[in-house]
């Protein structure tokens, strides 16, 4: 009896160091001890798409990717008028705020190759006329490859940095990260490294608030998604308005 105890103990200790070493592996590089995975998503089950409010439902789908990786598919333009010049083209992550945090994604670019190619991922959303985005392009202007800001006028860059621009390339997945810290007023966007910043911002306009992805102008997937941070607000994003019938 105790012989087989002995070895009860030893294989349940052995499991549970197994799933202890699975989870510490599952904390990306860089992600502060105190941070929690709050949401991870690999598009794998046909019901992911209902995380998400989109500007137009009609432009996404579930796709999958190569190498048979599920991923969510922006098509094309959205139906969308917003009440500012800013990006139409987004998906929200729609019933939970995050204010500290550091997001994870793969992203793959599949618009024409010219200067303003690009994808977002937008944070800090309060309501269509209030957020943030950062726009991830080939080429840097004033217009393209910043951190934005939109409060309640057309979109404003307020990168303190930015590189010149960044490859998407043909059919390449591409890693991306963003993090926010509210008190400082930090907002960070890497690109493949994540030890160096492609951009950095300082600000303090908004606090907690919602979170997603798309293209300003062009179509792309986004796969394997994961947001750390200390926790996050259960609330549902408001509708967006009607969309342009025009």
């Amino acid at each position: 009896m105790m012989q087989r105890t002995f070895w009860l103990v030893l294989i349940l200790s052995l499991a549970m160091s197994s799933f202890c070493s699975v989870r510490a592996e599952e904390k990306s590089t860089g992600v502060p001890a105190e941070y929690k995975l709050l949401y991870s998503q690999d598009f794998v089950q046909p019901g992911s798409m209902s995380d998400f409010t989109m500007t137009d439902p009609k432009a996404w789908r579930l796709a999958k990717a190569e190498k048979d990786d599920a991923a969510l598919e922006l098509l094309g333009k959205s139906k969308y008028k917003p009440p500012h010049r800013s990006p139409v083209n987004f998906a929200l992550l729609k019933d939970l705020r995050f204010g500290d945090f550091i997001l994870d994604v793969d992203c793959l670019q599949t618009g024409r190759e010219y200067g303003h190619r690009d994808m977002i991922v937008v944070f800090g959303f309060q309501s269509p006329a209030k957020f943030y985005y950062t726009h991830i392009a080939t080429k840097a202007d004033d217009h393209a490859n910043q951190i934005f800001i939109v409060d309640d006028a057309p979109r404003k860059k307020i990168s303190i940095t930015s590189n010149d621009g960044n490859k998407w390339g043909l059919n390449e997945w591409r890693h991306v990260r963003v993090e926010r810290k509210l008190a400082e007023g930090t907002i960070k966007v890497y690109f493949e490294d994540m030890e160096k910043p492609i951009m950095v911002a300082e600000d303090k306009s908004f606090g907690d608030g919602w979170l997603g992805f798309g293209s300003f102008d062009d179509t792309g997937k986004i796969r394997n998604v994961k947001i750390w941070g200390p926790s996050a607000e259960k609330k549902e994003v408001p509708a967006f308005p009607a969309k342009d019938k025009s």
